[in-house]
């Protein structure tokens, strides 16, 4: 059995923070990553609900490994066009380029109140021509590693198919740019598929995995008459997670696979659909050897 922590993101089974608690708790799951609760951004939580956030993930007896923040998903200014065959999720933020030295702070104060050692972070939303930019997200992602690393946190930049850095090879420029020990990747096989790369053995292959900080799990097939991603249960889909999950264990990984979900769930039931994707995640990490 492979040596890494099951998590799930709260908000692929429900706003209601407390449930979603106990029903990780009741699934076996020690911890979890926040990203919107109670219908709001992590980050836009008061100082009391965030000592609230911890208080009911301590009584679960879960650990918060990661805040899953909205740093940096948002337009580059002068950036150029941008993909518009790329679907913009926000997940409640509103924050634009402006606010993003705000958002940044405001991730690494609720990270210390959690006491959650990882501040995931993306590479502002896709233009058609995203190696023109690599130079910015690296000066942004060195700013916010900078700030990290003095408070003794780790940024994890996700490669996000929405994003500039959208697949393994995209990634390994960042990587290679920021060779720091608080600046690691949130390995999302399944944005790198969307984003038409073949996650494993292809992507995998590329990536220096001694640099992967945190996994997100999910699966999707793409409809081929409109070339968008459709969300499924996980290992129903076209994502290699044995093989994936099996490398990650040879190549020494020890971090947290983080459930996503994503699909809908049986007859529209998310919640259901994420308690049955959880119970997947767990025999697929079982049989990782």
């Amino acid at each position: 059995m492979a040596d890494f922590t099951v998590a799930v993101i709260t908000d692929e089974f429900s706003q209601d923070y407390e449930l979603v608690c106990q029903t990780a708790a009741e699934l076996g799951v020690p911890a979890i990553e926040v990203r919107t609760i109670w219908n709001k951004n992590v980050v836009d939580l008061s100082d009391e609900e965030v000592r609230e956030v911890g208080h009911i993930a301590r009584a679960a007896k879960l650990d918060i490994i990661c805040v899953a923040s909205p740093l940096y998903k948002c337009t580059l200014p002068d950036g150029g066009d941008l993909d518009d065959n790329v679907q913009q999720d926000a997940f409640h933020s509103i924050h634009a380029f402006e606010d993003q030295d705000w958002v940044l702070r405001r991730s690494l104060e609720v990270a210390g109140i959690l006491e959650a050692r990882l501040v995931r972070a993306f590479s502002f939303w896709r233009t058609r021509e995203p190696q023109n930019v690599t130079d910015r997200v690296v000066e942004a992602l060195q700013r916010a590693v900078d700030m990290a690393a003095s408070q003794g946190r780790t940024i994890a930049l996700e490669n996000e198919h929405a994003c500039n850095v959208a697949t393994a090879s995209e990634s390994v420029a960042i990587l290679k740019a920021i060779d720091h020990p608080n600046f690691g990747l949130v390995w999302d096989p399944a944005n790198a598929y969307v984003a038409g790369e073949l996650p494993y053995p292809d992507g995998y292959r590329l990536l220096p995995t001694g640099r992967v900080v945190h996994v997100h799990t999910k699966d999707c097939s793409m409809e081929i008459s409109t070339g968008r991603a459709m969300w499924k249960e996980l290992g129903k889909g076209e994502i290699d997670w044995p093989g994936t999950l099996t490398a990650l264990a040879a190549d020494g990984y020890r971090g947290a696979v983080s459930l996503e979900t994503h699909w809908g769930g049986p007859g529209g039931d998310k919640f259901e659909g994420s308690r049955i994707c959880t119970h997947a995640l767990k025999q697929l990490v079982a049989a990782a050897t």
